[in-house]
Parts: C-alpha cells; sequence; structure tokens
C-alpha cells in the first residue's frame, strides 16, 4: 500500500477505535488484557522464534551490545512481559475518575473526571517488551495507540501483533485500538507525526538521536525522554557496605538500561580508603571508569575523562567519576550535566539527604537506594510505556495515570450566564 494512504488508514483507524475504547467498560478492557496475558504464553514458540532471528540478523549488522540486549527475549522475560500485563490489569480502573467537585450558590454543578487523551503515537528502538507494554497501558486507559518499533525488531513485532489482535477480538474491542506498523520506512513516521488531525499524543522511546529528530518533525505534542544521564552521589556519611551494594546493583545489573548508573559523585571528604573501596568494587566486575585528577588519584583503574565524559549515557559497562564538594558540589554537579531522569544520595546524615532531595531537580531522586528502582513496574504502575524527563504533564515513569486527562462537566437546570 501507498506509503500516505497506509498512515491515513492508521490514524483513521486509531482515531475509530479511540472513540469505541472511551465509552468501553472495564470489565471489557481488562478482558482483553487477561486475553493477552493468556495468549502470549500459549504463542511462546511463534514469538521466542521470530525474536531469535531478529537477534540473529542485529548481531549480523553490528548492533551494540546494549541493543541486543534490549532486542533480545527469553522464556523468563515472556513470562515477565505477561506477568505486567496481569499486574495492568489489576490496577484500579483509570478513568471517570472524579477529581473535583464543587455546587455554586446558584446550583451549577461543576466537575472534573478522567478521560483517556485519545490516540497515541508510541515509538520505540530495539524493545519487543515495549510493544505489549504500550499496548496494555493504553487499553487499560482507553487509549488507542500505534505502536511503530525499530527495523530491527519487525519479526518478534509482527508476533506480538498477532497476540494483541486475537486478545482484542476476544474481548469484543477493535484490533485497530493496538496497531503494529508493519514497516520501519522513517517516510511512513513523518507522515504521522504530522496527522494531528487524528493523534493526540506522541512519545519516543529510544536513542537521544531518535528523539530529538521527533521533536523537531512532530505537529503532535510529544513527550521527552532524551537521555538517562543517572549520577549516585555517595556523602562522607554514607555506610560503606551499603553504598558498594548499590553502586553495583545501579552499574553492573543492567548496565543497559536508561537508570543504570553513569556518574558516580564522590564526596571530598570521604575517606580516601573507602573512595579506593568503591571504585575497586566497580572495577572488579569489569566496569569501565573515567574520572579527574582528584579520582585517578583514588585508583588507577580510573582513567582520564573525556570532555564529554559527564554528559555520557554509556549504556554499557562503563562510568564516569569526580570527586565533588559535598553535598552541594554534587547538586551543582547534577544541575550542570543531569539530565533530569534519576539521581540518588548515599548518606546516613538526614541533612544531607534533605539538601539533595531539595537541590535535585529530577524526575526521580533516591535516597541510600539504586537508580534501577526508576521503573514503572518498581512504582507498582505494572509497566510503563517510558521514562518522562518533562516536567508538564507526566514526569517519570509513565503508567496508566500518565495516560490520562480529564474535562469538565457542567450541570445545570436551565442556568444561563448574567
Amino acid at each position: 500500500m501507498e506509503l500516505s494512504k497506509y498512515a491515513r488508514k492508521l490514524g483513521e483507524n486509531a482515531s475509530s477505535a479511540a472513540r469505541v475504547l472511551r465509552a468501553s467498560s472495564e470489565e471489557s478492557r481488562n478482558a482483553a488484557l487477561d486475553a493477552l496475558s493468556k495468549i502470549l504464553l500459549k504463542d511462546a514458540f511463534a514469538i521466542l522464534s521470530a525474536n531469535a532471528e531478529d537477534v540473529e540478523d542485529a548481531k549480523a549488522a553490528g548492533l551494540s551490545a546494549a541493543m541486543i540486549d534490549r532486542l533480545t527475549l527469553n522464556p523468563h522475560r515472556l513470562k515477565g512481559i505477561a506477568r505486567a500485563v496481569d499486574e495492568i490489569a489489576a490496577l484500579p480502573d483509570p478513568l471517570n475518575k472524579l477529581i473535583d467537585k464543587k455546587r455554586r450558590k446558584d446550583g451549577l454543578k461543576i466537575s472534573r473526571v478522567s478521560v483517556p487523551i485519545g490516540t497515541v503515537l508510541f515509538i520505540y528502538e530495539s524493545r519487543p517488551n515495549v510493544t505489549i507494554d504500550g499496548a496494555a497501558l493504553c487499553i487499560k486507559s482507553g487509549n488507542a495507540v500505534i505502536l511503530r518499533g525499530g527495523k530491527e525488531t519487525l519479526r518478534s513485532n509482527a508476533a506480538l501483533a498477532a497476540c494483541i489482535r486475537k486478545a482484542l477480538k476476544a474481548a469484543k474491542l477493535p484490533e485497530a485500538a493496538a496497531q503494529v506498523v508493519s514497516t520501519p520506512d522513517r517516510a511512513l513516521l513523518d507522515l504521522l507525526l504530522r496527522d494531528d488531525a487524528h493523534i493526540d499524543l506522541v512519545i519516543p522511546r529510544g536513542g537521544e538521536t531518535l528523539i530529538r529528530a521527533v521533536v523537531e518533525k512532530s505537529s503532535i505534542p510529544v513527550i521527552k525522554h532524551y537521555k538517562g544521564v543517572c549520577h549516585t552521589y555517595v556523602d562522607k556519611t554514607a555506610d560503606l557496605k551499603k553504598a558498594a551494594a548499590i553502586l553495583l546493583n545501579a552499574k553492573v545489573q543492567r548496565p543497559s538500561a536508561c537508570n543504570a548508573l553513569e556518574t558516580l559523585l564522590l564526596d571530598k571528604s570521604l575517606k580516601a580508603s573507602a573512595g579506593t573501596a568503591l571504585l575497586k568494587a566497580l572495577a572488579d566486575q569489569g566496569v569501565g571508569l573515567y574520572g579527574d585528577a582528584a579520582s585517578r588519584k583514588l585508583s588507577r583503574s580510573v582513567k582520564a575523562a573525556s570532555p564529554s565524559a559527564y554528559d555520557t549515557e554509556y549504556l554499557e559497562l562503563k562510568a564516569s567519576v569526580k570527586v565533588v564538594d559535598g553535598v552541594r558540589g554534587a547538586v551543582d554537579h547534577i544541575a550542570k550535566h543531569g539530565t533530569g531522569h534519576t539521581d540518588a544520595v548515599l548518606a546516613e546524615s538526614e541533612k544531607v539527604q534533605q539538601a539533595f532531595l531539595a537541590g535535585v531537580d529530577s524526575a526521580s531522586v533516591m535516597i541510600n537506594a539504586s537508580t534501577r528502582f526508576a521503573d514503572g513496574g518498581e512504582y507498582g504502575l505494572g509497566a510503563e510505556v517510558g521514562i518522562s524527563t518533562d516536567k508538564l504533564h507526566a514526569r517519570g515513569p509513565m503508567g496508566v495515570e500518565s495516560l490520562t486527562t480529564y474535562k469538565w462537566i457542567v450541570e445545570g437546570n436551565g442556568h444561563v450566564r448574567k
């Protein structure tokens, strides 16, 4: 089909489905999710076979280890995806919630209730699990969604799209409620980004280059997450045993994730032996360290940082290190180099904790905890469509509540304005 016709069909079908979903019952939307969870496990062989082909091609194409990790599905991850769908289904209905209600002296009633946004265009790279997360969260919140994955996930997404269609059909909801784009052609994406007649919101999830390109081309509002340069500051009052475990978890558990530690900030008043031990713990796990002169004095494992090191999202076993002048120095560094994603303070001093909380303006701020907790599932959202580093409408992990807006309802009895 000609791209312009395909783009128009996607938009029109989604808009039509959105009207049905807006008026649908919570029971029917949950039925679709219950069916989807079961179908994912039933069709596991087809899904994993398709994914294996995608992974093989990605390796042959020379994709980075981080991208391949994000692309890869296995039985354990697929069960986790199905479990996330169940968790989303179990969440309270985010629609038709009474937000505010008042009655004027003349008897006019004014209220606000939560409603779906409408149609969401969801753009992402190398993450087939996001296909299901995006579909499930939008179905639960009554939104139609157009899911556009990267070319490296075409087979995986086609298999997942078949599961989604089966689930929607089983629940007697329009199959166009969650459409997976079948071509990676960027010209089609450009057409969709200009379809503000049918699409209400764009959520891009991927590398900074992709997101900036979407923002430049879109005539539709975009919720952004440019990158996650996540910091952890270790104060002189930190419990070193806790700190070592937290740093290893934040950097090593899954370095390809956007909530992984990228920059370690060490208090200059921290004992040199403590700083050396923390750096050794990271280096022993294969983490490449790049830091300033002060951090290089603490460990020979630390190489000289490049001018751009402190603005780098490595997404692999690498991290930047800097020695700072207490919590104020940490806050100032984050203000200059942070991306508003997730930052953590490791300190036993409540005064230091509060100074960090007050000074750091990020979507998630952690106290004595790993940055890896910045995740929709960990926050009790079931899953997420992304982690917004914007400040308007949605911020941080975006679950079903973030995919709603509200409308005003005014009830009168022949009222006229004087």
